[in-house]
């Protein structure tokens, strides 16, 4: 599985740089010039997904952020905040004069400035320590686990923390990460959790809902819908992912082909849990389809056939 996934992701561009500095300005910078928007649209799905889980177990909420890079989803679950609004706070010409230390500094008061209506804490693990370290010392994020559990193994330590949780999010690391990561989570908790998973279609998702059911989760995908990620760096990109998803006999039709990465959401739960409230019942969306984004690559018939454009 790791090996196929691999194969996927050598058609989209490689971002690792943004993740491996000390301070998330260079993140902010390159994936809101992509309109990068998952965050925002996972917010309200996660909240609601709490609430429904509050209905049905009560207790304090844990969210273990998988690939939660510098606390992001955090901040924009628990304070009112977006992506957007973050984006236009590090470009200022005042951030980006600042060291990373003194950013750090400022963002700590920044955050405690907000009042915090999130429903759970948030527990991030992620392979880059600058990245953790900034969620951290900003106070996004209770504890950070540096770790890369596809290649090495939980150390003691990290799985006490991991047993605090009983969320599992994910809003883009499933294709970087595969049941192996998943599997060592799940056995470090007293009690399956659920797993909230906005997965890229071009990756599937067969082999880590598999992994789940031996956990007793089954998992639902929420029909009817995807969430937009971000618009295509360049034409390579556009082209090879596209390509991509056809070999798979997926359909990009009216979603990738309309210039932007569309994922799928999945959610697992106890069998309980989804007799209970079934996902189409929990949720309520707003896919990001009719947001306004910058040029984006596009397919167009023309006398020639399927050509590509750029669509303001």
């Amino acid at each position: 599985m790791r090996s196929s996934f691999a194969a996927i992701n050598s058609s989209k561009a490689n971002f690792d740089d943004i993740y491996t500095c000390d301070d998330p300005r260079a993140y902010f910078s390159v994936l809101g010039s992509l309109d990068y928007m998952i965050p925002d649209l996972a917010e309200p799905v996660l909240r609601q997904l709490l609430n429904a889980r509050i209905q049905r177990h009560s207790g304090a909420q844990v969210v273990l952020d998988v690939g939660c890079s510098y606390g992001i989803n955090a901040a924009v679950h628990r304070f009112p905040l977006s992506f957007c609004t973050l984006r236009s706070r590090y470009a200022r010409h005042e951030m980006t004069a600042l060291s990373p230390e003194e950013l750090a500094r400022l963002d700590k008061r920044f955050y405690d400035s907000w009042p915090d209506i999130g429903l759970a804490r948030f527990i991030g693990l992620d392979v880059s320590a600058p990245a953790i370290q900034y969620a951290r010392s900003v106070g996004l994020i209770d504890h950070g686990i540096v770790a890369d559990l596809e290649r090495g193994t939980l150390a003691p330590e990290d799985a006490r923390h991991v047993r605090q949780a009983n969320v599992i999010l994910s809003t883009g690391c499933v294709g970087y990460v595969t049941e192996k990561t998943y599997r060592q989570l799940l056995t470090a908790m007293d009690n399956p959790p659920w797993v909230v998973s906005f997965v890229l279609r071009m990756f599937p998702y067969d082999a880590l809902a598999s992994a789940l059911s031996e956990f007793g989760l089954v998992t639902e995908r929420l029909a009817g819908a995807t969430f937009v990620q971000r618009r295509f760096r360049d034409v390579e990109e556009f082209t090879s992912t596209l390509n991509a998803l056809e070999t798979h006999g997926i359909d990009t039709n009216g979603f990738e082909a309309e210039g932007t990465f569309q994922a799928d959401l999945f959610v697992s739960r106890p069998e309980a849990d989804v007799r209970a409230a079934p996902l189409d019942e929990i949720i309520t969306i707003n896919s990001g389809r009719n947001r306004q984004i910058g040029t984006r690559y596009v397919q167009v018939e023309t006398d020639h056939g399927m050509e590509i454009a750029l669509e303001p």
